[in-house]
């Protein structure tokens, strides 16, 4: 009985060890899934710097590509690494055009790994993607305004130059304000404009332009659309055997088609003011114009068919005006087509200077000066005085006592 135990006994003890073997067999193992750190990158992702000049460059770098973050890896450095991290940012943010029109905030973290540096970078943007891609680089005056050109002719809210043009804000406008007013058939009005620069000094800046128009773009580009027929109408009816001919009836035309709001004019106190009485679009199309109105107007005709016509701003009476200045025959004539439709053509086409003086002014120092001779009563034929008694209209005497012409039957 006692054996009966004992091999019992044994027999399980085998059996236990047995099983211990098996399991000691398999190997142990504990799998989780590695979730990485904020800042941890794969190897290819890291960047690799040795010195000041790498670190800038290489934020730059992200700036221009627009990256959010970045982990960089100093393994040999002679400097102080936070200190120059530090420097690196604040002199970027303050000097660097794209970072000082783009970057809201720079921060970027340094940590000690026993023999080497980490400088987790993180970036925040005050601009978007479609804004930094926007950016056109302009190196001259005349690609400049080119530009300018094609902003605001296409009514577009924003433009972003990068330039080393050393150009003030006042400058800009002007040449704003030149472009709206050489080109009233593509343009029908001038917007509101504001300027910033990025950074304010330094060789190369960037140059922010937005603009508030009178209306949606949609709508002007309709209007646009209606003034161009307008102007090809309007131009087309024009009559005449020669170029004054042809400028008078241009005025006509315009006179005939346009009433000057006298009320509007009165309420105006600057020009480029945004109000549609003071547009081609206006004047040509809706029927009514203040001063301004009428010589964007006059001078869409005129570009349609040729002539040399600029729009001339001053004063009437003291009240803000506008008017044209024409080339006509080599010399230089003041039309205003506002006053021919309102006191008569006869007193303000084909006028010189010194018919205007005293009554107009404008900045004769940097507009054409007008002193061509002919009037209106030469274009439509008619002599300015009386012939006198014993003088034919022609200008031959009459020596014949009884107003008879020797060889001539009475």
């Amino acid at each position: 009985m006692k054996r009966l135990v004992i091999y019992g006994l044994v027999f399980i003890i085998l059996i236990i060890c047995a099983g211990c073997s098996s399991i000691l067999e398999h190997e142990a193992r504990d799998e989780s899934m590695h979730v990485a750190s904020p800042h941890e990158r794969l190897p290819d992702e890291q960047i690799e710097i040795s010195g000041y000049d790498e670190f800038k460059a290489a934020l730059l770098g992200l700036i221009e590509e627009q990256e959010t973050s970045a982990l960089m890896v100093v393994y040999r450095y002679d400097g102080d690494v936070p200190a120059d991290v530090d420097r690196g940012i604040g002199e970027i943010m303050n000097e660097d055009p794209i970072a000082v029109y783009a970057v809201a905030e720079i921060e970027g973290t340094v940590t000690r790994i026993v023999s080497y540096f980490e400088i987790a970078v993180n970036i925040e943007y005050k601009r978007t993607i479609e804004q930094a891609g926007s950016i056109v680089t302009v190196s001259t005056d005349r690609y400049l305004r080119a530009e300018l050109q094609s902003v605001i002719s296409g009514y577009r809210e924003e433009a972003v130059f990068l330039t080393s043009l050393q150009i003030t804000e006042e400058v800009i406008a002007e040449y704003v304000r030149d472009i709206y007013y050489q080109n009233p058939r593509s343009i029908v009005a001038m917007p509101v404009m504001v300027i910033e620069t990025f950074p304010a000094g330094g060789n190369d800046r960037f140059i922010e332009l937005r603009f508030v128009y009178i209306a949606e773009a949609d709508v002007l580009r309709q209007f646009g659309t209606s003034l161009a027929g307008s102007v090809r109408r309007n131009a087309l009816a024009a009559e005449g055997a020669n170029d004054g001919e042809i400028l008078l009836s241009l005025v006509e035309n315009l006179i005939g088609a346009c009433a000057y709001d006298e009320g509007a004019a009165r309420a105006i106190s600057e020009h480029g003011v945004q109000n549609l009485a003071a547009t081609a679009y206006n004047a040509l199309v809706r029927g009514s114009a203040v001063g301004e109105g009428f010589a964007m107007a006059f001078k869409a005709l005129c570009d349609e068919l040729g002539f040399d016509c600029r729009v001339v701003l001053g004063y009437l009476g003291g009240m803000v005006h506008a008017w044209n200045i024409v080339s006509l025959y080599g010399d230089y004539y003041h039309v205003d087509a506002a006053m021919c439709a309102y006191n008569g053509v006869e007193t303000a086409f084909l006028k010189s200077d010194a018919d205007f003086a005293g009554v107009y002014s404008w900045d004769s120092e940097n507009t054409a000066e007008c002193n061509g001779l002919l009037t209106y009563n030469d274009i439509v034929g008619i002599d300015d005085e009386e012939p006198e008694d014993g003088e034919f209209e022609n200008g031959e005497e009459n020596d014949d006592e009884d107003g008879e012409d020797e060889g001539v039957e009475s």
